[in-house]
């Protein structure tokens, strides 16, 4: 019953929804040549063959299935489905010759249907905790194999699914198989009923962010003095790191705070926090002793690089965390705020190898980037937290393979 009104609610919501992509296109958030794409309608044939679909939400889903993409090459057509800008740009970027991306369709029954008619997927493969009732009941329908890879559930949708344990089997019951992310999730899903394996998590192998050396070495030579980088940040966390860098400046005085916000669009927001601070995207250099906002995409390989250690945002003034691997991976050791429910089991890792700090303010902060610009933890590490992670891509591309006939 409730899945049927979930139908007949999206199904409702058509024009509705419609209004609302070209307000985000208007904003930025989606591309406006591609709306088409998330009514469904695709943008190119689909291949002839195998073809293994795999659906990733954003920039951390994407950057982790990417190494199983790459060990998919060459044996299966494959189509990557992303819903944000960012995640489509990072994976037109780094996909394996001859995959395709597309823009996942928005959950309404008609755009489903023509999504899956046109791409008629041998495996659907979802990342994490997409759960996404049309598309899914779209696959049953057709008889399309479907898989989580690198499965969670937060403790407010564990709490959610209990209260609706019929849909809850439908839905998570249907997966060919769930390979959780952690043991903690794995129990989540087990208390639902579900059969779950837990295999580790896919983020713990994530390649190391890319570089343009040349633009590395340029950016480094015009910040010759002491610099750390607050990355991924969100509104609140950045006037946290503007007071953190005035209250430096006596002992730093060359002092480079590089602000890098989760969305780049913020930058003339963040920059007003430095009396009008440098920003990337206009092509201004950094400048000694003042806020470098680094308000472009794709670069946080480099930013991490020129950094000595990072702070991580959406974690101090935000709910979650961002992806604290990255920059360990980097060996750059981590700062964060308390807020890392997104991260805990690598939090947990990092922490115990002492590459990982914990604050809470302005002066925890300040205390810590303080101590750290005099004698930064060596992060090699941090890098080793991840090491056992080598065979996951390998297997879940096995897996993956093994669904499709």
């Amino acid at each position: 019953m409730m899945l049927r009104l979930y139908a007949t609610a999206t199904s409702l919501a058509r024009p509705s929804l419609r209004r609302m992509l070209l307000r985000r296109a208007a904003r930025g958030k989606e591309i406006e040549a591609r709306l088409a794409e998330r009514e469904g309608i695709a943008a190119i044939p689909r291949p002839e063959g195998r073809l293994a679909w795999v659906h990733a939400a954003s920039v951390g889903e994407t950057m982790s299935v990417l190494p199983v993409l790459h060990a998919l090459a060459g044996q299966t057509n494959i189509l990557l489905t992303t819903g944000t800008v960012t995640s489509a740009t990072l994976a037109e970027a780094r996909l394996p010759p001859g995959a395709i991306h597309q823009f996942i369709p928005l959950d309404v029954p008609g755009w489903t249907h023509r999504f899956l008619t046109h791409w008629r997927p041998n495996v659907a493969v979802f990342l994490e905790s997409e759960i996404w009732p049309n598309l899914l009941q779209g696959c049953d329908a057709r008889g399309i194999p479907r898989l989580l890879l690198n499965a969670r559930m937060s403790d407010k949708s564990a709490r959610a699914w209990r209260r609706a344990p019929g849909t809850a089997r439908a839905l998570l019951g249907g997966f060919s198989a769930i390979l959780a992310q952690s043991a903690g999730d794995a129990e989540k899903f087990r208390a639902l009923g579900v059969a779950v394996e837990a295999w580790g998590n896919l983020k713990f192998f994530a390649q190391p962010l890319p570089v343009d050396e040349a633009a590395r070495a340029a950016l480094q030579a015009q910040i010759p003095g002491p610099v750390w980088l607050a990355a991924s940040t969100h509104p609140g966390e950045e006037a946290i790191c503007a007071i953190v860098h005035n209250a430096l400046l006596g002992e730093f005085p060359s002092l480079v705070t590089i602000i890098a916000p989760r969305h780049p669009e913020r930058g003339a927001e963040v920059a007003a926090l430095g009396a009008n601070a440098p920003r990337r995207s206009h092509g201004q250099p950094p400048r000694p002793g003042q806020i470098y906002v680094a308000d472009t995409l794709g670069e946080l390989g480099l930013l991490f690089r020129l950094a000595p250690f990072a702070f991580i945002g959406n974690s101090l003034a935000g709910h979650g965390g961002h992806n604290i691997i990255e920059p360990a991976l980097l060996a750059r050791p981590v700062i964060s705020g308390p807020h890392l429910e997104n991260f805990e089991e690598a939090a947990a890792l990092l922490r115990g190898a002492g590459m990982l700090a914990t604050v809470t303010d302005a002066a925890s902060l300040t205390a810590c980037v303080r101590a750290w610009l005099r004698a930064c933890p060596n992060g090699m590490a941090a890098a080793a937290c991840f090491a056992s992670a080598a065979e996951l891509p390998r297997r879940a591309a096995s897996l993956i393979l093994g669904q499709m006939p």
